[in-house]
């Protein structure tokens, strides 16, 4: 590290970090493809032997492989080569390194960051290697016909670790901003042990806040309706993956913003009066009367001005969807599925509700 590093100026606290470039001896030039080379058995840098391919993301691709150096088995992420996925992709280093430093990754449940560096012109991050992600194994867990996975039980465990880590990335001041199936890996699935992954899309609570965050079907309510949002976002991201993952299906299936809502009020209710009042995207999607409402595409009439279809939203509610009469797990996710931030609990008060208490299942805490 940089001893000049960090350094106060002007109320600003800059640091730094090094980034390792790992290169061959007497070898200049570029590398014949933009494409990292992936093959079975190749050693990366010299130390990391390629085992399995393990699949792509939007901005790179990830191998399991054997560090020669540890003899353990790694999670290696390959970032395509392009400046706007190098750039987020630091960010991400300096996050996972951050969130590394100031706890124990393992009692909080969130990634260990093992190393990265520059090699072959593509920044490499090596992590833990984890399991499948909750999206992929509730899909193999109804297709395979076996027996149900996700009890009430096991929802009550993985709720709670996602709560720890919570607890720990908001302590430090920061918003997970992307928490999907995808992003929870299983660390085991015997005890049932989960870890929360991808802070590529994670910022601080006093950062210039992004508009766009979050996958659209766990977006919360103020990211919808263009409100300003803190580290509550999360804990809405949680509601909806819990009862995905009870229910096997995607609790706001949606194919736009304007179905999203209408889901959101089919199941939820209908948006408390000083949301829609403040929100700078309701006009967009509300009617002045506060219908919910979709612009048909196509040449507009200058005689007759846009033209709108009004979307009714389907009622139902949330627990008629849930299909269970385990009281404290409905009242837990009606708690995390508060319209109102300001009623939702923080992951520290999610905890404590009586939902989290031990004893109560025979799969549970």
């Amino acid at each position: 590290m940089d001893p000049f590093y960090p350094v106060d100026l002007n109320g600003v606290t800059f640091d730094s970090f090094n980034l390792r470039i790992v290169f061959e001896r007497d070898k200049t030039g570029f590398e014949e493809s933009k494409e990292f080379p992936i093959r079975t058995n190749t050693i990366v840098a010299a130390r990391y032997q390629i085992v399995e391919y393990l699949g792509s993301a939007a901005f790179s691709r990830a191998v399991q492989c054997l560090d020669l150096d540890t003899n353990k088995m790694v999670c290696m992420k390959i970032i395509k080569n392009d400046k706007d996925f190098f750039d987020q992709s630091l960010d991400e280093i300096k996050l996972l390194k951050y969130i590394n430093v100031n706890g124990d990754v393992d009692s909080t449940n969130v990634l260990r960051l093992f190393d990265h560096f520059y090699h072959k012109e593509h920044l490499i991050i090596v992590t833990e290697l984890l399991r499948d992600n909750l999206y992929e194994y509730s899909k193999y867990n109804r297709e395979s016909g076996e027996a149900p996975y996700f009890t009430i039980g096991r929802l009550q465990r993985i709720s709670n670790q996602i709560l720890v880590a919570l607890e720990y990335v908001h302590s430090l001041r920061l918003i997970h901003c992307d928490l999907k199936p995808e992003n929870i890996l299983i660390k085991s699935y015997s005890k049932c042990e989960v870890k929360v992954i991808d802070f590529g899309s994670s910022c601080f609570v006093d950062d210039h806040l992004s508009s766009y965050v979050q996958s659209r079907s766990y977006r919360a309510p103020e990211v919808m309706l263009g409100l300003p949002y803190d580290q509550k976002i999360d804990q809405w991201s949680l509601g909806c993956i819990i009862a995905e993952l009870w229910t096997g299906y995607v609790l706001f299936q949606n194919d736009s913003v304007q179905s999203l809502l209408a889901r959101v009020l089919g199941i939820v209710g209908a948006f408390p009066h000083h949301l829609m009042i403040s929100g700078k995207y309701v006009p967009q999607y509300f009617t002045q009367d506060g219908q919910l409402y979709q612009e048909i595409e196509g040449p507009a009439c200058p005689d007759r001005g846009r033209r709108l279809h009004l979307l009714v939203p389907k009622k139902t509610s949330l627990r008629q969807r849930m299909r269970t009469d385990c009281e404290p797990f409905l009242d837990f996710l009606e708690n995390l599925l508060q319209l109102d931030p300001s009623k939702r609990p923080t992951a520290t008060e999610a905890l404590q509700h009586p939902f989290m208490t031990p004893g109560q299942f025979p799969d549970g805490l």
